[in-house]
């Protein structure tokens, strides 16, 4: 089983948070912030990752470092969960509308940390909830997952669109990259031998 389970606490976050990378996209999230408890079910659901998720943050400062350490969380799952990486996939991409929208993302589990990241909404926030922080998010998570995660907006007017189709193009890529490919008979896919 591809579980992890993981307690981060800091002066500023408590964070709860389970990953199940072989699930069916049953999801519980409790943020802080009902704008990312929405993209966080959206991930969930469409790379079919159960999670779960509870944050007691500095909410009333603002959901920056709530939304940071979240992504530290899950990028800290999805390494301890896919272990040594054997016979993975590796790579996975989507291309997703969502109504107007069209996201581009591609994903390498590489080791390797890396964001290329190419959303550009024009409004700065959803309701109470800083768009800017969406990048901050993918940092944190490209960083401790240890992957390479290009995100790219091909078209779209409207933010909340934008943010939804890539959160849910991510998934994708991600569930893509994560499946285990029986034909690789348990080998790593690296010629380096070590991902």
């Amino acid at each position: 089983m591809r579980i992890a389970n993981i307690d981060r606490k800091t002066k500023e976050t408590d964070i709860k948070l389970t990953l199940n990378l072989d699930g069916t996209g049953v999801s519980q999230i409790n943020s802080g912030s009902g704008f990312f408890d929405h993209m966080l079910t959206l991930f969930a659901k469409h790379g079919r990752f159960d999670l779960t998720v509870t944050c007691i943050g500095d909410v009333e400062v603002d959901y920056h470092h709530t939304v940071e350490d979240i992504g530290i969380a899950l990028g800290q799952a999805f390494k301890q969960a896919l272990g040594d990486k054997r016979g993975i996939n590796r790579y996975g991409d989507t291309i997703l509308p969502m109504d107007e929208a069209l996201i581009l993302s591609a994903v390498d589990i590489s080791g390797r940390s890396y964001l290329g990241y190419g959303l550009t909404p024009k409004a700065k926030r959803v309701g109470n909830f800083d768009v800017e922080l969406i990048e901050e998010f993918l940092i944190a998570f490209t960083v401790n997952a240890g992957l390479n995660l290009h995100v790219n907006q091909l078209a779209g007017k409207n933010v909340h669109h934008i943010l939804e189709g890539a959160f849910k193009s991510m998934a994708r890529s991600l569930k893509k990259a994560v499946e285990i490919d029986e034909k690789l008979n348990g080998e790593i896919p690296s010629t380096k031998g070590v991902l």
